[in-house]
């Protein structure tokens, strides 16, 4: 298992390495690309914001589960912080396993429960402005994001 939070750009090579052994049959990976457009919104850039020490200790408490769940499997989940532009790789989740089942499998729930679990906060930032994914501000009434 390989967990990492960082600045640093991430990429397929690192993860794939990281799981990668000789009685793995197949990897399975997932890499999430900053889009363009969000419900109907132009996005120019995202902004993503941690708790390094916290997200770290959930993806590897993630990563144990999933590698518990789905015997004979490794994986590995790297996410980046910062700013973002258009096309950047944000996420990149990679699972080793004998059979190409279980490493989709582990996978899908890896980043599945990442994105459930893990204090990591995504800022869309586009012409209209910039609004935090997935807060509402209570003061803005049931429903109503806040815009920053």
């Amino acid at each position: 298992m390989k967990v990492d939070v960082r600045e640093a750009p991430i990429g397929l090579d690192e993860a794939v390495a990281a799981v990668a052994r000789p009685s793995a049959g197949g990897i399975a990976t997932f890499l999430g690309v900053v889009r363009d457009v969000s419900e109907g919104r132009a996005v120019t850039r995202l902004e993503y914001q941690a708790y390094a020490s916290m997200a770290v200790r959930e993806m590897e408490a993630v990563a144990r589960e999933i590698e518990a769940e789905v015997p004979g499997t490794v994986v590995c989940a790297l996410h980046r912080t910062g700013s973002l532009e258009v096309g950047e790789v944000a996420v990149v989740c990679a699972a080793s396993a004998k059979h190409r089942d279980e490493a989709f499998r582990a996978c899908r729930l890896l980043i599945d429960r990442i994105k459930a679990r893990v204090p990591i906060w995504k800022r869309e930032h586009g012409p209209d402005g910039a609004a935090w994914v997935g807060w509402v501000d209570a003061r803005c009434g049931e429903g109503h994001a806040h815009r920053g």
